[in-house]
Order: structure tokens, then sequence, then C-alpha cells
């Protein structure tokens, strides 16, 4: 079997996640402490995985409806019109394999070949290689530091074009930890106005915006924006693969076909647990969601600090748990440099240039690990540099 000829082409060219690939080395080698994967150290909170639990003991182990059990998608919907003042009805809410199956199916409902979508840079890994798995072209928009890593307004008119479907709106994003403010919103859907061009707000982070209120691009958008969403990030739920995506009926119909025919439903023991955690939010203000977020801004301001005193230029984020250092002044690439860091000071980090071209330069630091496991990396960080110079 000649497995050149077999292979999808649009695959084979796509490169192996170049996080999981620090991740997996790592993995391999003693004493290595991780800041590479981007996942809450807390476990998830009893009364969720109670639920869950509770529901298998009574049997509730069947399919659900492909949109999603009806009370949690009121419950969504609840939850986005009272913390972010954005307005789905049931009709418009579709419950995913966790939110990066909600990412594919938007693409795979609106992209023709040859359709552009356009992407702030740096941004999440996945986003380009979906774009390309679902025929499309991905577009890096650059972001710059000075901007706070916002994406401008000016900046993503000059790329809009003929061809341009869709847009992604990456924020909180990953991995600079830069946000948007409402008029920073505001000037983007000014652009977009008039266009035929679809908003794919990946609104993952959103519970984790610090010194202020997380604004949703949805909001008075509700019509041209597909919102996805899910419970990973901010109730510890990684592992229940859990999202979610709300948007005009005509598009999330598409995005439900495509759902029938792959995943059918998500799980209806995570279904369940994610009833249990936007109920207890929703009644209890939100108490655990702030813990962990505030437990996040702690270890924020200490790696934030941390680089600092190092020496390292760094942006202070302000949402989502990474940090963006640059290390261009070591005259190293990303790569070689956490090849080395990994090696020599036994930290796992994320290459800025995994995150596109535009991250160059820089690593991905993620503070969702201990306080403990931050603080000695930093000493181990510091260790390195200082052996480097």
């Amino acid at each position: 079997m000649n497995y050149d000829k077999v292979l999808a082409s649009p695959v084979v060219s796509i490169p192996p996640s170049g996080i999981r690939r620090f991740f997996d080395v790592a993995s391999t080698m003693q004493g290595v402490i991780s800041l590479g994967v981007g996942e809450p150290d807390f476990v998830t909170p009893w009364n969720i995985r109670e639920a869950s639990i509770h529901s298998i003991e009574h049997g509730r182990t069947h399919y659900t409806s492909n949109h999603g059990m009806p009370e949690l998608r009121e419950l969504i919907c609840e939850y986005l019109s009272r913390r972010y003042g954005v307005r789905y009805d049931l009709s418009s809410c579709l419950v995913t394999v966790g939110a990066s199956e909600a990412l594919d199916l938007a693409f795979r409902a609106l992209l023709n070949p040859g359709d552009e979508v356009l992407i702030p840079a740096p941004s999440y890994v996945s986003y380009a290689p979906c774009v390309t798995l679902a025929h499309g072209i991905p577009v890096a928009v650059p972001t710059y530091e000075e901007d706070a890593y916002a994406l401008r307004a000016d900046v993503l008119e000059s790329f809009l074009n003929e061809r341009t479907k869709a847009v992604i709106l990456p924020y909180p994003n990953n991995p600079t930890g830069g946000i948007m403010t409402r008029p920073q919103i505001d000037a983007v859907t000014r652009v977009l106005s008039g266009r035929d061009v679809v908003m794919i707000a990946d609104e993952i982070y959103s519970e984790l915006t610090y010194g202020g209120t997380h604004e949703s691009f949805a909001k008075g958008m509700e019509d041209r924006t597909i919102l996805i969403n899910g419970f990973s990030k901010a109730f510890a739920m990684t592992g229940w693969r859990l999202g979610y995506a709300c948007g005009p009926k005509p598009l999330i119909d598409m995005m439900v076909k495509i759902h029938q025919y792959t995943m059918l439903c998500a799980p209806v023991m995570a279904q369940t647990a994610g009833i249990e955690a936007l109920k207890d939010a929703l009644s209890s203000d939100f108490a655990q969601v702030r813990a962990m977020r505030n437990a996040y801004n702690r270890r924020r301001l200490l790696i934030y600090e941390g680089f600092k005193d190092m020496g390292l230029p760094v942006f202070e984020p302000r949402g989502a748990f990474y940090i963006f250092p640059s290390i261009r002044e070591t005259g190293m690439t990303s790569e070689q440099f956490c090849e080395r860091l990994l090696k020599e000071g036994r930290v796992a980090t994320v290459p800025g240039n995994a995150f596109g071209d535009a991250g160059e330069g820089h690593i991905r630091c993620s503070y969702a690990a201990s306080t403990d496991n931050i603080m000695e990396s930093l000493r181990r960080i510091r260790v390195f540099l200082n052996h480097l110079n």
C-alpha cells in the first residue's frame, strides 16, 4: 500500500500540535514541571461530580436530543443573558462535545472551498488547521503588544475581501492573555457591518477576565455571531468535554445537521454535570467560579512579576491563564529556547511559533499550575537564563 497516494493531502499538510509535542516529551522525563497545557489544576467541584454520579446510578445513560438536553440549553441561555446581556433562545443553542467540536461544526457549516477565515495572530493552535480541514483558507491578522494584543478594526478591515466568510474573535486570548474592551468590540463590529461575514466568538475564557467584566462580541450582534463557549475553564471540567454554540437559527440548524451524523449528542453524564454547574453558579452568584478566578489572579500576578524581575520583556495578561514573555534577547528561536529549557531546566513551556509566525520570539506559560510549581518554575528559568548569560 502506497500511503502517499491514499492519505488526504489537507491532513498530511497540517503539522502536529506544537502544544502536545512538548507535553508528550515532558511526560517521558523525570522531575519536569509543566507550564505547557492549559488545564486547570482544580478538580471539578464535588457537587458537579455528584450530580453526574447520581444520574449514572439512576440509569440515565441514554442518548439525548441532538441539540442537547432542554434543561441544559435553557440554563445556558439564562446564563448568557444574565452574565453578558446576550440573548439567544432554545432553538439557537446547540450542546457540543467541547468547544472544539462547536468550532469544527461552525467551519464546516460555513465554508466552501476557497472561502477565507480571518484569525487574529497569535491565537489558539487549532483554528488554522480546522479551517483547512473544512476546505477553507486561514488568514492571519496580526495583533500587537502595543495594542495589548487587541484586534484593531483598521487592521482587520485591510484584510477583508470578497472571499472573507468569517472572522474568529478569540478573547480572552490564548496565548497572549489579551482582552477586548467594549469600544474596541464596537469598532470591529462597525467594520463588519453590511458585510456577509460571520463573527465566530470563541469565549471559552470569558469567566477568567481580571480587573473587569468580560464583554461579549455577541451582545447586540446575536443575528450574525456564533458564540462558542464551554465548561472546561470556568468550571474545571476539561475532561468532561462539554461545550456549546449559540447563534442565528439558520447557522445552528446546519451545525446540528452535521452533529447528527457525527457526534449525535454530547454525553448525557456530562450534560447532567453541566446542568448542576450552571444551577449552582446562577444560584450562588458564581461563588465557586469567583474562588477559582481569584486564585488564578494571584498566580497571574506572581508569574508576571517573576518574569519582570528576570528582565524578560512581558505583557501583563488580562484574561485566560497564560503569559507570553519575549525571549528574543536570548538570540534563540522559541523552539530552541523551549527545547533547551526542557532539557536543562526541566520546565516545559510552549514555543510561541506554535501559535503562528506572529508568536515567534515568545514562549507561552500557563499559570493554571499550582503556586508551588509556578515559584519553582520561575526559579529554574532564572537559573537557566543565568547560565545562558
